[in-house]
């Protein structure tokens, strides 16, 4: 299963890696629009794949729940915010500070698995974190001022992997209601924005009006990846893991 595991989380950082590319190609549509789109297509793409796997009818009840929709309020709250910075800083020509708050997402990680979770790591990781750590104060130095959205996004995403972490549902429900508790929010929003802009979003070009369409499965993937590897591995380890998908996405700002 630690196999399986890491391979979930290789796969998600693989594809988070590559996330400004599809983001840069939105540029025209507002961050905050981009974000409902993605939380709408999420739900309506995860439904799907629920109603496939005949688990719809268990995945309504929890709808009725008032302490299991509580308890994933605060992810699916803590994964807008997180969205919502990472879309704006990306089509705000901020890609480099973005990778940062990915670079230090691994420290809050290993932190909150040390430290809230009693996890050991052995020498070979602290020599790890200890080298990464360096890297990161090094590049926040050479920032010259305080990497507001590297925090942001960086806090948001290691408290996420936590809570999904010790709540008890499996990767697929715990992400269909993160996604439907912010589902009618989403929605309203964008038929809201929709009927009031000025150029709305079918009047966009072709590539952007299915980059759209995508937004939902291309977001879903890697956090269903994402998802079943934190229940598998140590919060520690994936926070080792995720030095992936920032190098990748440093490279892409810089290069």
């Amino acid at each position: 299963m630690a196999n399986k595991g890491i391979l979930y989380g290789i796969s998600a950082y693989i594809m988070w890696g590559f996330f400004p590319v599809f983001f840069k190609a939105l540029h025209t549509i507002p961050a905050l629009q981009i974000v409902a789109h993605r939380i709408s297509g999420a739900f309506i793409f995860l439904l799907f794949v629920l109603l496939l796997r005949q688990r719809g009818a268990q995945f309504i009840k929890y709808f009725t729940q008032p302490k299991i929709l509580l308890l994933y309020s605060l992810p699916a709250i803590l994964l807008a915010v997180n969205w919502l910075t990472y879309v704006w800083g990306i089509n705000s020509g901020y890609v480099v500070e973005t990778s940062l708050g990915y670079f230090i997402n691994p420290l809050v990680n290993v932190l909150l698995g040390v430290v809230l979770l009693r996890e050991k790591l052995r020498l070979a990781q602290w020599v790890s974190v200890g080298l990464a750590a360096i890297g990161v104060a090094y590049i926040t130095i050479l920032a010259g001022g305080l990497p507001w959205i590297a925090l942001m996004l960086a806090f948001t995403m290691g408290f996420y992997g936590l809570i999904v972490k010790i709540a008890p549902l499996r990767a697929l429900d715990s992400l269909s209601l993160e996604t439907g508790i912010l589902f009618i929010p989403s929605l309203v929003y964008v038929f809201t924005v929709t009927y009031q802009a000025a150029e709305p979003v079918w009047q966009q070009e072709a590539i952007v009006l299915v980059l759209i369409g995508l937004a939902g499965a291309i977001t879903a993937t890697p956090l269903l990846l994402f998802s079943a590897a934190v229940r598998m591995i140590p919060l520690s380890t994936i926070g080792l893991l995720q030095y992936i998908a920032p190098t990748i996405q440093f490279l892409l700002g810089v290069y």
